[in-house]
């Protein structure tokens, strides 16, 4: 495959980089949930049970920031590492997304949870709103952290070579396929989970936060806001209503933005500002 034209520097990432990517993210995650999975007794034993506050827990959430991070050390350094993280501090993008992130996402779960019959905001703890503040900052640190590597590596590399559109599919499958063992992992949400339409959920959110993406001109912030508004402890178990409610929205998305989301012009493809 012939690498695109792009104007090179010392802080050019080639596109084979993601195949180290994907193969470190796996290899990680897997190698540290694996094992509680095939031998959960001396897992639990020697490191402890695995908990969502377990140090192998976040190691595993965090294994595509990591490689993310080792990637960019190894091609361009420190100095291509602070550029990277600049992408943090790309704050505008289009006034539709920023209410979509703050306000509809929010409005997807109350309404899927109405329509299944149940409440509008989750129910509050016994010791009251404090421990669910306390959640919700601690999840900044787990799903978001993900979008180093998603969003930082995974989408710009893929668009160099194919639509957004087919890239946030790639990548919602991949990171649906990555979460294959907690569904083996007991005492964790995903052990009631169904994993198809978990895959199918994961595919439509990859695909909308593709558009965010892009029209945010490579943004990491915003992506990581979507991301912890998915995992926000506020909102009520709306399965699977959710799930079909943004299968609507994310087709909705496709067909109207099918000029930018089904060609590669004008898709970010540079890792490093």
């Amino acid at each position: 495959m012939r690498e695109p034209t792009e104007p090179r520097s010392h802080h050019a990432i080639p596109s084979s980089a993601i195949m180290a990517f994907v193969g470190l993210t796996f290899t990680i995650t897997w190698g540290l949930i694996g094992v509680y999975v095939l031998r959960p007794d001396w897992a639990a034993t020697t490191f402890g049970q695995i908990s969502g506050t377990h140090p192998f827990f976040f190691l595993a959430t965090w294994a595509p920031a990591i490689s993310a991070f080792v990637l960019i050390l190894y091609f361009a350094g420190m100095r291509g590492l602070r550029a990277f993280l600049s992408r943090l501090l790309i704050w505008r993008c289009a006034p539709g997304w920023v209410a979509f992130v703050a306000v509809g996402i929010p409005l997807v779960y109350m309404a899927g949870s109405i329509l299944k019959g149940g409440p509008v905001l989750a129910p509050m703890p016994p010791e009251g709103i404090g421990p669910m503040v306390a959640l919700l900052f601690m999840m900044l640190f787990l799903g978001p952290i993900e979008e180093f590597g998603w969003r930082g590596v995974a989408q710009p590399i893929l668009q160099r070579y194919m639509a957004p559109v087919w890239a946030g599919v790639l990548i919602g499958t991949v990171w649906g396929i990555w979460h294959i063992p907690a569904f083996f992992l007991s005492g964790t949400v995903f052990g009631d989970w169904n994993f198809l339409p978990f895959l199918v959920g994961n595919i439509t959110l990859a695909i909308l936060v593709t558009q965010i993406f892009n029209r945010a001109k490579g943004s990491l912030l915003w992506p990581m806001l979507f991301h912890w508004q998915l995992i926000n402890p506020f909102w009520p178990d709306a399965q699977p209503y959710d799930t079909l409610i943004l299968v609507a929205v994310a087709g909705c998305v496709v067909w109207w933005n099918r000029d930018t989301m089904f060609k590669r012009a004008g898709a970010v493809t540079r890792l490093i500002p």
